[in-house]
């Protein structure tokens, strides 16, 4: 299977200032990668490696086993960033056509056409006469103009409503699911906790965590099970269980902190408690981030 991203110790130093610092790892075909990380983590700076645009101080970056920069790299990839800049005086038809030309095996017109959805009138707009979801919708339809292998997003979804938003990932989806790779970057991280198949979590410069959303918060994060109860709370009989780390009472309700929710469970039903309205809480991806980087260091 050939590797779509390869980077190796890959660093890059501003005035002595490391941005991205000693990062490797791999993408396949077909994967759906976020990253994340807070601002200044290096994700931009890694993108833009990646892209071509910026060269690494030390270390190695390679798409499709070539360099960024070759022209059959840049025929399969994509790339919408998040300020949205295209061409002013021209038409949205003429813009669609003109990107088309540029890669030797385009979407169809009527397909870079639906994915801007405009109709009519609109596609002969000229684009300095568009708003700003229409930019980003056009954008949008820019990146995928050569159908490419590979597509970068740099928070792609900033300044959507929630419907366009939901319609912008499930078009994302669709292309996944043809076997095409997506990267991109997002400060929306219930995207990222929906979205994506695997996060790349970036914090001062370093790759702190990689793996599947639900690897990260499993990893990370402790489970809850809580629960309204009759009577007495046995406090000292909950923390004699296995399994529980702690026991608290939080608004009328008995929170247990696991790591196995399911063992947890069973011991509550075999003793038969006067339990009631149980819930499990899993954590949430804004959880593990957060914990993450203040381990690190980040305030």
């Amino acid at each position: 299977m050939e590797t779509i991203v390869e980077i190796n110790n890959l660093t890059k130093e501003f005035k002595g200032k490391r941005a991205v610092e000693d990062v490797s790892f791999s993408i396949k075909p077909g994967e759906v990668v976020a990253i994340l990380g807070p601002n200044g983590a290096g994700k931009s700076t890694a993108i833009l490696m990646m892209l071509g645009l910026l060269h690494p101080t030390s270390g190695t970056v390679s798409l499709f086993n070539q360099k960024p920069q070759e022209q059959k790299v840049r025929e399969r990839i994509g790339v919408m960033l998040q300020q949205v800049s295209i061409m002013d005086a021209l038409k949205v038809k003429e813009l669609l056509a003109l990107f088309r030309s540029y890669y030797p095996t385009p979407l169809s017109m009527e397909e870079m056409i639906r994915l801007t959805g405009m109709q009519g009138s609109e596609l002969n707009r000229r684009t300095d006469k568009l708003s700003g979801g229409q930019k980003r919708r056009v954008s949008f339809a820019l990146a995928m103009a050569g159908n490419p292998d590979l597509v970068f997003f740099d928070e792609p979804t900033v300044g959507m409503d929630s419907t366009a938003r939901k319609q912008f990932w499930e078009k994302v989806r669709q292309h996944a699911n043809a076997g095409k790779t997506v990267l991109f970057s997002t400060h929306y991280l219930q995207e990222a906790d929906d979205v994506a198949t695997r996060i790349l979590l970036f914090n001062e410069g370093k790759l702190v965590a990689d793996g599947s959303p639900a690897s990260i918060k499993q990893r990370l994060l402790k489970k809850a099970v809580s629960f309204k109860m009759d009577g007495h709370f046995p406090k000292e009989q909950f923390l004699a269980m296995e399994h529980i780390s702690d026991v608290s009472e939080e608004k009328g309700r008995i929170v247990i902190q696991t790591e196995d929710t399911d063992r947890v469970l069973s011991s509550l039903f075999s003793i038969e408690m006067p339990i009631s309205d149980i819930a499990i809480d899993k954590g949430r991806l804004e959880d593990a981030f957060e914990q993450l980087t203040v381990e690190q260091g980040v305030s």
